[in-house]
This record gives structure tokens, C-alpha cells and sequence, in this order.
């Protein structure tokens, strides 16, 4: 008995539409990239670490690496799958009722009760 594997071995068929890919891959991707640079941003760290006292000057620009690493990553994460919108429809005016007229409270004082402590 001869079973279809699951997988099959050879390249990917050509894509005829434009689509984009699924949210859950570009996710997963973009989760990918911000792990290998937290990674990078590690080892500059250790590298920033190890080389204080010899090479001040790798050293710095490790520093500088720890410092920018993050920002590029963020904006690399976000960068990426965009929800398609299409033409936004129109605005509506709602028409209201006019309000009631409004009448002004008087300020109150609510004290607390009065404790007759008279023993």
C-alpha cells in the first residue's frame, strides 16, 4: 500500500494572484526578526561588557548598537501587514432633539449626623 506524504518535495507552485500573506505568518515573522535583533542587541551588550577596558572604542560603538538596536527593531516589527481599507463611507449628521432647559441647582451641605453623646 502506497501512501501520499504529507509534504511534497519540489518547488512551490507560482502565485497567479497578489495576494498578501495570512496575518498569523507575517506575525510569526516579524516575531522572528525582533528575536534575532534582541539577540544581536545581546551580544553587543556582552561585547560592550568585554571590551570596556581594553578597546573603549568597539566598546562604545557596541554601546551605540545596544542603544539603537531597539528602536530599529520596533520599527521593523511594525512594519508589516496592513488591514486593506477600502473607501471610507461618508459622514452623517444625526439630528438631536433640542435639549431641555437647564436649571441651575442650588449648592448643598450635607453634614453628618449629629451623635447625642450626653451620658
Amino acid at each position: 500500500m502506497r501512501r501520499t506524504p504529507w509534504h511534497r518535495h519540489g518547488p512551490r507552485p507560482a502565485s497567479i494572484t497578489q495576494a498578501r500573506t495570512g496575518l498569523t505568518q507575517d506575525v510569526r515573522a516579524r516575531q522572528r526578526r525582533y528575536l534575532a535583533a534582541m539577540l544581536v542587541r545581546s551580544a553587543c551588550v556582552v561585547v560592550m561588557a568585554a571590551t570596556w577596558n581594553r578597546w573603549p572604542a568597539l566598546a562604545l560603538c557596541a554601546l551605540a548598537g545596544a542603544f539603537l538596536i531597539p528602536y530599529v527593531a520596533v520599527v521593523a516589527a511594525q512594519a508589516g501587514w496592513r488591514q486593506q481599507r477600502g473607501a471610507r463611507p461618508a459622514l452623517t449628521r444625526i439630528h438631536e432633539e433640542p435639549a431641555a432647559a437647564r436649571v441651575p441647582l442650588e449648592p448643598t451641605l450635607i453634614l453628618p449626623p449629629e451623635h447625642n453623646t450626653a451620658a
